[in-house]
Order: C-alpha cells, then structure tokens, then sequence
C-alpha cells in the first residue's frame, strides 16, 4: 500500500487473508464469522489505521449518519462559538457529532450548505436563518422525521422549532437602565442588514423604552453597521452630531467592539455604554463594559434537546423557545449623563 494513501476495506481484507464482505460483516456486525477471524480484522483494522466510510455505509442501507448539520452566519464570531459547544455537550451522549458550515448571511450559501447536509442524511439539521432565505424546500424533509430547528431567528416557509433570545425586552431593560441614570440623548448601533431578525427585534425594544420615557425617536441617533471598523465609523458620526448622545446602545457583540474602540481612540470615557451580548474581555475595560447578556450555550442546549426529542418520536405542535437575556451592571451603563460632554475640536 502506498504511503501517501488512506487504507481502504480491501487492504484490511488482504492484510487478514480473506474477503472484503467478511471484512464488511466484522465492523458492521453483520452476519456469521468465527471470533478467530473477528480478532484478526480488527487487529489489521488498527495496523493499518483504517477508518470506515459511514457515511457510505449509511446512504447504502438507508441509514442516518451520526452528524448533525448546523448553519451559522459566521463562524468567527465567539456568540456561535458557544452555541455549538452548547450544542455538542448535549448531543455527545448520543453518539452524534456536529459538522457546522458558515453561509456568510447568504440565502444561496446557505441553502448549498443544508443541501450538503442532507445528502449526508444528517440525524438533525440546525440552521441560523439567513435574510431572504426561504425554507419550504426542507418541507418533505421534516414531513419525513428529520428535525430541523432554527435558532437566533425565525425561519420563513416552514413551521418548526426555533429557539431565541429575549431580543426586545432585552434591549429595552438595558436602554431603561441607561434612561434611570439621566440619559435622554441614547445613540443605537444596530447589525445589518436592517430587516435582520434580531436587530429589528432590538429596535423596537429600544423604541419601546423610549417611549415609555416621553422620549421622543430622534432618527439620526439610529445607525447600522456590519462589523467593528463600520461601528468604529457610526460611533464616531454620532459623536460629531450638532446634539451628540450622552449614551449608546449596541446592538450586538461586534458593534460593541467598535463602540469601544473608538470612544477610547477618541478619548472618551464620559459617555455611557450598554451592549446586547457579553464581549471577551468585557471587565477588563475602563470602565468595564455593562451588557446585556444572552445565553448562547443554553441556546445550543435548548436547540440540541428540542432537536433529539423530535428525533425520539415527539410529534407535537412546533414551538418557539424563549432563552431569557440577563442585565450585568459592570460600570459602562452607570455614568450619569450630566458627565457626557462633546469631544473637543
């Protein structure tokens, strides 16, 4: 056998001297052979470092493979870091492994990944919905048992599980906490796109405090980006506004590192901060950085169990599971507004 090549079934078959249907019956348990020979195949097995195509094996015999496929916006960010590993502690018991694929917020992308997966015939498939992506082609899939579970956001064209955050009445506790502390003038930096589950969610929880304040929606303090150097931009055209605000609200993780980083490059620690999502780091800033903090790996449990009960035959209604977000109060959210002062020129 070459060295650069994978061994393969007939390789072991030769290595034991007899044929590869006998090599086949010894790893998949499948069929009468003497225990003299079962011991040599497995010993040849791990000789030769062989690894059987499960995949293979279960496409032939009309099998599940022991995967599961999960579709996530962006493999970088650490949020859906944790709700994988959140994912995998729960489904590890079982036997299954997570195999997880980034669609880049592309409905094309996405649906070229989930059609990966189900060629693969995953146990499960969790998907991250992309914006404009529509999902009734997993419709027969899921009429055939497979559980699909969405998570952060509602799908569109199919009824199934999802699993979410507290977006709106998150975002409206932590700009209330910022309203309590004096602060009238309160900036938002929201993802994009702007038809983007969460953000619209985050929105209107701002909105909401707002108005419960007598706070009238001033647009200009509204504006969006998609990663920390477009946040960097934001940040610093709502500080230059005529009427700067006295606080900010991030709308999630990434706009928060921008928001960060371009108060301290503009020297400013005079302006209040609350962030939707904790951020690395977050009490080793000054002040240290007061959040609203969502739960991904209870998220990727919630998913994972919602995921495996279906598989064990549940056949009630599709639900929607509401993860609830917590305030920590850290000292970025607590300065008072009568300390927030334009930058000098």
């Amino acid at each position: 056998m070459a060295a650069n090549r994978r061994p393969t079934l007939a390789d072991v078959a030769r290595e034991v001297g007899v044929s590869a249907k006998t090599v086949s019956r010894v790893l998949n348990e499948d069929g009468p052979v003497s225990a003299q020979t079962r011991e040599q195949v497995r010993a040849a097995v791990d000789k030769l470092g062989f690894q059987p195509n499960l995949m293979a094996r279960n496409i032939r015999v009309g099998g599940l493979d022991t995967t599961i496929g999960l579709v996530v916006p962006d493999l970088g960010n650490p949020f859906f870091g944790a709700v994988a590993r959140g994912i995998e502690d729960t489904v590890r018991e079982r036997g299954l492994t997570p195999l997880m694929g980034s669609s880049a917020d592309d409905p094309d992308r996405e649906r070229a990944l989930t059609d990966t997966f189900l060629a693969r015939r995953v146990s499960i498939l969790i998907v991250v919905p992309s914006v404009g992506a529509n999902h009734a082609h997993l419709k027969p899939h899921r009429a055939a048992g497979l559980p699909v579970v969405f998570l952060d956001r509602p799908g569109v064209g199919l009824s199934t599980d999802s699993v979410v955050s507290t977006n709106r009445t998150g975002t409206h506790d932590g700009v209330a906490h910022l309203i309590v502390h004096g602060h009238r003038r309160i900036g938002f930096v929201g993802d994009l796109p702007v038809k983007l589950y969460t953000r619209r969610e985050r929105l209107a929880g701002y909105r909401t405090a707002l108005r419960e304040a007598d706070i009238p929606y001033d647009r200009s303090l509204v504006l969006s980006a998609h990663d920390q150097q477009g946040a960097e931009a934001a940040t610093s055209r709502l500080l230059e506004l005529a009427d700067p605000p006295t606080a900010l609200f991030a709308g999630n993780n990434i706009m928060a590192l921008g928001i960060v980083s371009q108060l301290a490059r503009s020297k400013r620690k005079d302006v209040a901060v609350v962030a939707f999502d904790d951020v690395s780091l977050a009490e080793a800033l000054e002040p240290a950085l007061t959040v609203v903090a969502q739960d991904p790996e209870e998220i990727g449990r919630s998913a994972a169990a919602t995921a495996l009960a279906r598989l064990d035959g549940d056949r009630s209604r599709a639900r929607t599971i509401t993860v609830p977000t917590r305030l920590i109060v850290r000292g970025s959210g607590e300065l008072p507004a009568g300390a927030a002062r334009k930058s000098p020129s």
